[in-house]
């Protein structure tokens, strides 16, 4: 059997505002984006009204196409995140330094940083919440 993780596909208000993130400060590439259709599956699956609107993205990263989505919903409210976080992204950087300073620099909360170590690297991780609530690890390896 194979197991392919293709994406995860984070439901957004703005999907502009979301790409300072994900394009701008992360470094994803945007594969393309499009205005999805009203019988998308993506309706269905994320439990969102027909009265909606969606723009759907997809971003690649370095190694992989598409392996990140955007889905932009207009005309309903987005549900608030308070309290306990039921997911992560985890997102290795080259330099999570600059990077936080960056998502920093938008207002958006961060944890605290925290280095550890297993028997297979050292690294240094931190995490921040976007403008949507959704919860981004992220980490940078350090050399043994």
């Amino acid at each position: 059997m194979s197991v392919l993780y293709k994406r995860i596909t984070l439901c957004v208000a703005d999907l502009e505002r979301s790409l300072k993130i994900y394009r701008d400060i992360l470094g994803f590439t945007v594969n393309y984006i499009q205005l999805s259709e009203k019988d998308s599956f993506s309706y269905p699956v994320f439990n969102i009204p027909n009265e909606a609107d969606l723009n759907f993205a997809t971003l690649n990263s370095p190694t992989q196409e598409r392996t990140f989505g955007l889905t932009e919903v207009k005309g309903v409210e987005l549900p608030k995140h308070n309290g306990i976080h039921m997911s992560a992204s985890v997102i290795k950087v080259d330099d999570l330094d600059d990077v936080i300073t960056k998502i920093k620099a938008l207002d958006l909360q961060t944890t605290a940083i925290k280095t550890d170590e297993n028997e297979y690297a050292k690294f240094i991780e931190q995490a921040f919440v976007d403008y949507d609530g959704h919860l981004i690890v992220l980490y940078q390896l350090i050399e043994k």
